[in-house]
């Protein structure tokens, strides 16, 4: 087994800013991403991750990772959704280098 040197970005913000978060990530030249609740606490409060009712639904936090072959490319996401939306929404991002087994799907 070879593993191959990737970077994974990832972004915690808000439900309602996911898609526009998402539309960077394909425009960046990522082939995916994978959203997942979030909760927890920070500089806002306690987000929980229970289940809440369908209007605040969109200010419930969400994790989304994205794998890529690259720092330019990391980094280029990291700052057009810091530069787009982090201004007027809450959000943070991060970068962590990993090892994955099939670089092709990157």
């Amino acid at each position: 087994m070879t593993l191959h040197r990737a970077e994974k970005v990832i972004i915690i913000t808000e439900k309602l800013i996911s898609k526009g978060v998402c539309d960077i990530i394909e425009a960046c030249g990522a082939t995916g991403y994978t959203i997942v609740p979030a909760g927890g606490k920070g500089n806002r409060n306690i987000r929980p991750t229970s289940s809440r009712a369908s209007v605040i639904d969109d200010f419930a936090n969400v994790k989304i990772e994205v794998i890529v072959n690259g720092k330019e490319i990391a980094e280029k996401i990291m700052n057009e959704v810091a530069d787009q939306f982090f201004q007027n929404y809450p959000g943070i991002t991060y970068v962590e280098d990993v090892e994955i087994l099939r670089p092709k799907k990157f």
